[in-house]
């Protein structure tokens, strides 16, 4: 009787829990595919992955059975203290070595024939790039997707802490494989818990990882233990950076990007790194936690099927040329491969930010009532005009909706109507575009405020305004945003704590995006002085963040006049 089961993989290409010996003793697990009869005896090129997530990841074995089809051998392990692997996981940290060492075990096997590609997403993202700074000389290329140049512009953002990437390593100590309950959290009740220093202890008595993040408020050499920031001239190899508008590690892709194309030790690491960045987010992408629809349909927006990639095929189109020498004409592109959201079209680009950019000032315009009736967002300079007012209670935060959040359930492009009737949101919008207008790079605010809190935080956030079609209403659909805490003002090795009511000068990275607003739509910006939970909340006392207890109202005034010409800067491109 025939067997109502497929093998999916044949007997003896399929190795499970091998030990891979470290410099210390310790062995890491890893699972070993190798290609089926139908690709030959060996050697063939590796593909490494090196996650603490689970090796056995369902998606990741999806990938790894349509990469033997295509002639490459698959290794993925378990991280240091993670899974089936030995030894104590140390965050981060301990990927140097333990990669290193990974990529010598691999490319001496028999069934490796010298030469070793990674993959992997967010963390095994890091996995990939770390240990390349040590050069094994299997190690060929990496293409690392939602990685990092370094946690401090992760975790925190100039200071802020990014609490909903924080809860990703809560309780994963140990071997302990529990990540995914803490995704179905109430976030908005679990980080209100104060002080914040000890509110996660309801999920773990100890968590030494997150406990240095709430520490280190300045870049110090707790974060620069395992930053890239300083290692771009060991890098030999090139990399392929893939990454999406809505991702929350995108703008570390651009950092990534420009340090390893510029700096690498080796003109063929600089000259053929890439850099792709798709309509996507941390955990909705074509081949994400959460897929896009068919149609590249996306919370509020559509992308169309040219939004989509197959994963697989971005891969071999990058590994096919580095790993194998097959001429895929990857080399003849140019080094970035950008999707113009609004447009929903893929373009090749040069450099970043994009050398023909018309950095073009918005300036605020009101009559006072921009969080009731809306002002004004023009290329006019600011002049002598009423403030904008609002009142800021860490108690009821204006809660975070969309933009580069890490979870799938709030990130996105998503419509902000709702959040824009808030009456602690400000509201500028341009008139009805009557031409094209593209914003491609990096989006800056530069706002004039004063507050009668000792501390506090601005917030800002780029819209594109969709006007109504038929049944459809006005969808207000946001790009990307940046926050600023006012005593990081001058940085966050000079921390100073305001003066009730002096006015100051607050610039905030909005970080990068690509978009065509269309005829017939509006650009608007949002102020505000909280997105939560993405970012912990200021509770305006002034006191030490980590221990405060203190919520405290803050009545924010914005100014917009000749002296005080608050604005936001976009990178406008010429349209051809």
């Amino acid at each position: 009787m025939t067997s109502p089961y497929e093998p999916l993989v044949e007997p003896g290409r399929l190795m499970i829990n091998i030990p891979v010996p470290m410099r210390d003793g310790v062995n890491l697990s890893a699972d070993i595919w190798l290609p089926d009869s139908s690709q030959g005896d060996g050697p063939w090129p590796v593909l490494l992955l090196r996650t603490i997530y689970d090796n056995q990841e369902p998606r990741y074995i999806g990938w790894a059975r349509r990469f033997i089809k295509k002639g490459y051998a698959v290794v993925m392990q378990d991280c240091r203290g993670r899974g089936d692997s030995g030894g104590e996981w140390e965050p981060y940290v301990c990927e140097l070595y333990d990669g290193y060492d990974t990529h010598e075990w691999v490319g001496q096997q028999p069934w490796c024939d010298g030469n070793v590609g990674t993959f992997g997403l967010s963390y095994p993202g890091f996995t990939q790039t770390l240990p390349a700074s040590l050069r094994s000389k299997y190690l060929k290329a990496v293409a690392p997707i939602a990685s990092q140049q370094v946690n401090y512009g992760h975790h925190r953002i100039n200071g802020v802490i990014h609490h909903s990437v924080a809860l990703t390593f809560l309780n994963m100590l140990g071997h302990s494989m529990q990540s995914e309950s803490l995704k179905h959290y109430d976030q908005q009740e679990f980080f209100k818990k104060l002080p914040i220093d000890t509110a996660m202890e309801v999920v773990t008595p100890t968590h030494p990882y997150y406990r240095g993040v709430i520490e280190h408020e300045q870049y110090d050499d707790w974060w620069d233990s395992y930053s890239l920031r300083n290692r771009y001239s060991e890098m030999a190899v090139p990399s392929l950076f893939i990454t999406g508008w809505f991702d929350s590690l995108s703008h570390e892709n651009f950092k990534l990007f420009n340090g390893w194309s510029k700096q690498a030790r080796t003109e063929e690491a600089r000259k053929k790194t890439r850099l792709i960045v798709g309509p996507w987010s941390h955990q909705i992408s074509p081949w994400g936690r959460v897929p896009m629809g068919q149609n590249g349909e996306y919370q509020d927006r559509t992308f169309g099927k040219q939004g989509l990639w197959d994963v697989i095929d971005m891969h071999t189109h990058w590994y096919d040329q580095r790993l194998k020498g097959i001429d895929t004409g990857i080399d003849d592109e140019p080094p970035i491969k950008l999707f113009v959201m609004g447009e929903n079209a893929w373009r090749y680009e040069n450099e970043w930010p994009l050398a023909r950019t018309e950095w073009t000032k918005y300036f605020l315009h009101s009559g006072g009532d921009a969080a009731r009736e809306g002002g004004v967002l023009s290329t006019d300079p600011a002049v002598d005009e009423p403030t904008d007012g609002f009142t800021y209670d860490p108690a009821d935060p204006t809660p975070s909706w969309g933009a580069q959040y890490q979870s799938f359930d709030l990130c996105g492009p998503r419509d902000r109507t709702e959040i824009e009737k808030r009456p602690d949101v400000l509201i500028f919008t341009t008139d009805v575009l009557d031409k094209e207008v593209e914003v491609t790079g990096p989006v800056l605010a530069t706002i004039w405020a004063s507050s009668d809190a000792l501390d506090t935080d601005f917030t800002c956030a780029l819209i594109d305004v969709e006007p109504a079609v038929g049944k459809s209403p006005e969808k207000a659909i946001i790009l990307c945003e940046g926050i600023v805490r006012a005593r990081f003002r001058n940085g966050t090795d000079n921390p100073e704590l305001m003066t009730p009511g002096e006015i100051y000068e607050f610039e905030i990275d909005m970080w990068d995006t690509s978009n065509l607003f269309k005829v017939g739509h509006r650009i608007r910006i949002e102020i505000s002085s909280s997105n939560f939970p993405r970012y912990n909340r200021n509770l305006n006392s002034g006191n030490p963040i980590a221990t405060d207890t203190q919520i405290t109202v803050a009545n924010q005034t914005i100014y917009h006049d000749h002296d005080h010409p608050s604005r936001v800067t976009l990178p406008v491109i010429p349209r051809r």
